[in-house]
């Protein structure tokens, strides 16, 4: 059990590293916020995953509830930023930002 949690761990510090890299790196508004809600959303998923996997080693009632209830929170926050990075989107389109437009040369 101590490798699973391990490789989820290490997995998710892996997403929030790019995640970040992703925010300090991408051109636009748009594409940082979909870094943000796309590798945040796992990482954090997998982190978390880890956390209660780790919690369950003890097998006695109270490790298990403290771990659904864990895995309860996972399934919220899974739900949730993609629907907040989803509304901060079109919130930002509404209000007129624009997207990253390559500038070209002249055409030939």
């Amino acid at each position: 059990m101590n490798w699973v949690v391990t490789v989820l761990l290490v997995l998710g510090v892996f997403f929030f590293a790019i995640g970040t890299i992703g925010i300090l790196r991408l051109p636009d508004f748009y594409s940082r916020l979909h870094a943000a809600g796309k590798c945040d959303t796992l990482a954090m998923t997998l982190t978390v995953s880890a956390v209660a996997l780790y919690n369950i080693h003890g097998l006695s009632f109270g490790n298990i509830l403290v771990s659904w209830k864990v895995f309860a929170i996972v399934f919220f926050i899974s739900m949730a930023s993609p629907t907040a990075t989803h509304a901060i989107t079109k919130a930002a389109l509404v209000v007129g930002v624009e997207p990253w437009l390559k500038k070209r040369g002249p055409r030939k």
